[in-house]
């Protein structure tokens, strides 16, 4: 049943009171982010009495450094703690949109400082994963010479993810997921930092809910004080309100939109729309996907939907992956967009793909025939005697560059996998396999016996 104006209209007055709450401050993990180590919550066997990062940062030796630990756990602010605790420069960049020239604008910066001050200079480097192999040498000379001290925080593993020869210049430090207890202590905070109050059982469904997440729970909590606020003041939060703001909170790119939207990306392209295909482009990297992921995707696409249709489209996705290593982000994002509107508005075919899936069946449900005499390896001494090679016609001897001969086992011989389709350079392809006496590749259909997710 429909609702009523009125009904609509008190939930937009609720929508925009809970909105306002919201933007009248900084975000509440920001708000609450320590400014000593003492104020830090979690990462005892870092920072605890005597422990070896709490004795680096307290002494200012703190040589080059990875914080590696999931989202939410403190990389961020160990570094702002550092920022505050040492008499270097502080400089923070993030890899999601910082390139070649602003890591040399920075050593240059560092390297006037130290000459002229004799000051040093820390680079907090955020989501140093994200920097390509070309990023990451270009930082190399200045931290190996000691003009920077990196601080680097990565939620990926930095043995797969760094440059070994930065690696090795740098102490490894892992996070670990906050505890239970941990974020409870946090969203504590929180309530006194927003005059507020809540249930019991409200704050530990938002402390089990966290995952280990300091962020994302104080982030939950911020929300549930704007719902409660909105019906008293001062604002109580229910276990009711702690599930609702679990349920709206604006999580930019969560691991399952993630699939979502990627789907929605290949599913544009397959469908020649690039304007779509340039929105979700958009959206990912706004997100901060990585773009070798992307650049992989097209790279699959280009084969799976796109094949002999226009055998280029391989050409320019695996161009755009190589300009992902060698220029990296912000600026490898027009080569990507670039391959994006190439492949949406190229032919589609997937015959090729249909061929290689019929195959692998074949392969798997029939006999595996042995390899032909005439098809045999006979470049040794003893394989003419053994009968190889006996009977093979060779193609270029032939004035018409082919020759009808088989060239499959005689449990699959006559099959047909490849069907060419009558899009673009295809049909040419299926012309020329049409006068060899193969498939003509007039069939429009498509059986859908694969789709891609």
């Amino acid at each position: 049943m429909a609702r009523s104006s009125g009904a609509r209209g008190s939930d937009d007055l609720f929508s925009a009171a809970v909105e306002e709450h919201l933007t009248r401050a900084a975000p509440l993990a920001a708000r609450l982010r320590p400014r000593t180590l003492d104020e830090v919550v979690g990462q005892s066997h870092l920072l605890g009495p005597d422990r070896p990062l709490r004795r680096l940062i307290e002494s200012d030796r703190l040589s080059s450094v990875i914080l590696w630990g999931p989202p939410g756990t403190g990389k961020t602010t160990l570094a702002r703690v550092v920022a505050g605790a040492t008499s270097k420069a502080f400089e923070p960049l993030s890899a999601v949109n910082a390139g070649v020239k602003d890591v040399r604008e920075t050593i240059e910066r560092a390297r006037a400082r130290l000459g002229q001050q004799g000051t040093g200079t820390i680079l907090f480097l955020d989501e140093v994963h994200r920097f390509n192999k070309a990023q990451q040498d270009a930082l190399l000379p200045a931290v190996e010479d000691g003009t920077l001290t990196l601080v680097g925080a990565t939620t990926e593993n930095p043995y797969f993810e760094v440059n070994p020869p930065l690696l090795s210049r740098s102490t490894l430090f892992r996070l670990h997921p906050l505890t239970a207890a941990d974020v409870h202590e946090l969203l504590q905070r929180g309530l006194e930092a927003e005059e507020a109050t809540a249930d019991d059982e409200a704050l530990l469904h938002l402390a089990d809910r966290a995952g280990g997440d300091g962020r994302a729970a104080l982030g939950a909590l911020e929300v549930a004080v704007a719902l409660a606020g909105a019906v008293a003041t001062p604002p109580h939060v229910t276990l009711a309100e702690a599930e609702a703001a679990l349920d709206a909170r604006a999580l930019r790119y969560s691991r399952d939109e993630h699939y979502d939207v990627v789907s929605a990306f290949i599913k544009s392209i397959r469908g020649s729309d690039p304007d779509a295909g340039l929105y979700w482009l958009a959206r990912m990297l706004a997100a901060g996907e990585d773009a070798r992921f992307i650049a992989r995707r097209l790279v699959i696409l280009a084969s799976e939907d796109i094949g002999m249709a226009d055998p280029l489209a391989l050409v320019v996705a695996d161009a755009a992956a190589r300009a992902v290593e060698f220029v990296g982000l912000p600026e490898a994002s027009l080569n990507l967009a670039q391959a994006v509107v190439h492949l949406a508005t190229a032919p589609k075919s997937n015959r090729s793909a249909e061929a290689l899936w019929r195959a692998q069946r074949d392969v798997v449900e029939r006999p595996a025939g042995e390899v032909p005499m005439h098809l045999r390896d006979a470049s040794y001494r003893a394989a003419k005697a053994l009968g190889h090679g006996k009977g093979y016609d060779y193609p270029h001897n032939d004035p018409r560059g082919w020759v009808p001969q088989e060239h499959r086992p005689p449990e699959v011989a006559g099959r047909t996998y490849y069907e060419p389709s009558p899009h673009g350079a295809e049909q040419e392809v299926a012309a020329r396999m049409a006068a060899r006496g193969g498939p003509a590749g007039a069939r429009d259909d498509h059986d859908g016996d694969e789709e891609e997710g």
